[in-house]
């Protein structure tokens, strides 16, 4: 085994260890911080997130619409020959381009509806 081959597996372990570390560290600094406020951290970690679900459909829903119109688009209406050979990777960028249009338009509707819903429920929740 080669120095930089055995560097890989050290180099994972150690990001693997430290990002738990970070993870449990962070959470600790966050309970200490609610309890000097007078704060209970119990009450917060179980609180529901009503629109989580609408949340990850739309974002689903807005990344496979932007995938099939990319599909349409590089197959119909960009279908281009080079001399004679087709260039399969020309179009690659407008894949992730509107895969991720998509995924923010849906992520940006479920925020309206969210934001709806709580300023329409506004005085129910004081």
């Amino acid at each position: 085994m080669d120095a930089g081959e055995a560097l890989i597996p050290i180099t994972m372990f150690a990001g693997g260890f430290a990002m738990i570390f970070g993870i449990y560290y962070l959470k600790t600094r966050q309970n200490l911080a609610m309890i000097e406020k007078n704060m209970n951290p119990k009450e917060f970690a179980n609180r529901p997130a009503p629109y989580k679900n609408l949340k990850w459909a739309l974002l689903l829903i807005g990344a496979g619409v932007g995938l099939f119109l990319a599909y349409l688009l590089d197959n119909y209406v960009l279908y281009h020959s080079y001399k004679g050979h087709f260039d399969d990777d020309r179009n690659v960028p407008i894949y992730f381009a509107l895969i991720a249009i998509g995924g923010g338009l849906g992520l940006f509707g479920s925020y309206k509806i969210e934001k709806k819903w709580w300023d329409e429920n506004k005085d129910l929740r004081s």
